[in-house]
Formats: structure tokens, C-alpha cells, sequence
């Protein structure tokens, strides 16, 4: 993980390029560039911000540390459209874990066969089987059920993925990101990154946390986080957002939103969180 936007742009002219193997990449020719231009200490001058307030409420305490963010955009020079709520969230809540079933099934295979050849599990069925036969050591607090969820999908020339993966590219970009930014003519979109960090519950399993990261996500757009301040010693971040191929953009924002407001804090593994707030 990048420790800072400077490193992530650094990264990124490392990663970017295209995959002969994976035709998502081959979209991307000719729009690589030298990302470490667009660190700006300025580069929020000016800059439309839309604040998306349908990914705030989860809780008081970070959605008041994001408050607080928000002042130092406006203090740099951004232009916040507040309030702003990205359109259609719920259109694709379905679809996208089916989307992500059928791929974990076709992808967990195609990438043993190349790094695993030869090993006794070659498969999503396989894996399953295993776990059943070791299950005191491979399932002693959680089930498999998304496991046995994705090997009951077919492959990714079933009509069902296809529609799925229909279905979220335009919920989640057409009329989603994308319908947003144009009509309000946005530069990017922020929100709170998430909820506060929980521990793991080997009674209850994992709690439920709101997460900005989904619509990005689905969209297959570019998102960057950067920290926005802490609640009882846990770390909030601020997300930033937007279309295709706008990581400089990004870049750019989150970059001049760091060096003003300097909240990045290395971690120190507290033996337990504050209860102060």
C-alpha cells in the first residue's frame, strides 16, 4: 500500500500499461502517462467538488472528521457542490456479488492452473472439498458459503453474468458516476472512505460498515483515499472519485488535500482503542 499520494502516483507509473492477458487493459493504450506531473500542492484551486451525502450517517464521530476535511478543501480553493447523492446505489446491489460469484469461480481456476500447475486443487470445487475434509483447521469459526455460492454459477458465457455485468456497468457508470459528474460538471466526487475499523467477532461474524469504495468499484473507476484524522485512535479516511481514466485528476486533488492538511499518522498497534472520543 502506498504510505502516501506521492508514492501511490510513483506506483501507479510503475503498474500502468497494458496486459496482453486481460482485455480490460488493452482499452487503456495510449492513455498511460507520467502521474508523478500532476502533484500539485495547489491543484485544488478551483477544482468542482461534489460531496455525496448518501454515503454519510454511518456514524457521527467520522462523518464529524470528514466535516472537518471538507473545510480544508474549501480553504484550498475547491468549490464544494454540497449536498450531491450518487444516483442508483441500490440498482446494482444484487448484481454485483453476482458479478463478483461467477468471476471468483473463473478466475480462482485460470490463476492456479498458471501459478499452481500440477497442485491437488485446481479448482473452486476443489478448494471446497478440501476445506470440508480439513474442516477442523480450515473452518472453526466461518462457513464457505460464498465459496459453495460461486461454484453453483456456470461460466462467464452464461446470460446471467452477462446481464449482471450489463446491469452494474450502467447503474453504476452511465447512470450513476458518470450522469452525476456531468450534470453538475464535477472535477470529483468525495465521501467518507468507510466505517471505523472492527475487530473480528468469531461469534457474530463480520459487521456491516458503509463503504464509498463500492460505486468505484463497480464502475471500475479510479478511487483514492487519503487520511482525513482519527476517532478513539482508528484511523477515517477521505475518498476521492471519479470517471474513467481520471487518475490524474485524483492525483491532483487528493495530493493538495494532504500537504494542507498533514493528518497522515504512522500506525501504532495500540493494545486497545480509547474510549474517549
Amino acid at each position: 500500500m502506498a504510505r502516501s499520494v506521492a508514492d501511490a502516483a510513483l506506483l501507479l507509473n510503475a503498474l500502468a500499461g497494458i496486459d496482453e492477458r486481460d482485455a480490460v487493459t488493452r482499452e487503456s493504450a495510449g492513455r498511460v502517462q507520467d502521474y508523478s506531473r500532476f502533484l500539485d500542492k495547489d491543484g485544488l484551486r478551483g477544482a468542482r467538488i461534489g460531496v455525496a451525502r448518501n454515503f454519510f450517517g454511518a456514524n457521527d464521530e467520522v462523518d464529524a472528521v470528514i466535516e472537518q476535511a471538507l473545510q480544508v478543501l474549501k480553504a484550498q480553493g475547491a468549490v464544494l457542490v454540497d449536498p450531491l447523492e450518487i444516483p442508483n446505489v441500490a440498482k446494482y446491489q444484487d448484481s454485483e456479488l453476482d458479478v463478483l460469484l461467477y468471476e471468483f469461480k473463473a478466475d480462482l481456476k485460470a490463476y492456479l492452473a498458471e501459478f499452481a500447475p500440477g497442485f491437488a486443487i485446481s479448482d473452486m470445487a476443489g478448494l471446497i472439498a478440501f476445506n470440508e475434509q480439513h474442516r477442523d483447521r480450515e473452518l472453526p469459526y466461518f462457513g464457505q458459503e460464498y465459496l459453495i455460492k460461486a461454484q453453483a454459477k456456470g461460466g462467464l458465457d452464461d446470460e446471467a453474468y452477462l446481464d449482471a455485468l450489463a446491469n452494474d456497468r450502467h447503474y453504476a457508470r452511465e447512470e450513476g458516476i458518470d450522469d452525476i459528474m456531468k450534470t453538475n460538471r464535477l472535477d470529483a466526487l468525495v465521501a467518507p472512505t468507510g466505517g471505523l475499523a472492527w475487530l473480528t467477532d468469531f461469534i457474530d461474524g463480520d459487521h456491516a460498515s458503509a463503504s464509498f469504495s463500492t460505486p468505484a468499484a463497480v464502475a471500475g473507476y479510479p478511487h483514492i483515499t487519503v487520511p482525513a484524522g482519527q476517532v478513539r485512535s482508528l484511523p477515517v479516511g477521505l475518498s476521492f472519485v471519479a470517471g474513467a481514466y481520471a487518475e490524474g485528476a485524483l492525483i491532483r486533488l487528493a495530493y493538495a488535500y494532504e500537504q494542507a492538511a498533514r493528518l497522515r499518522r504512522p500506525p501504532q498497534f495500540h493494545a486497545s482503542v480509547s474510549i474517549k472520543a
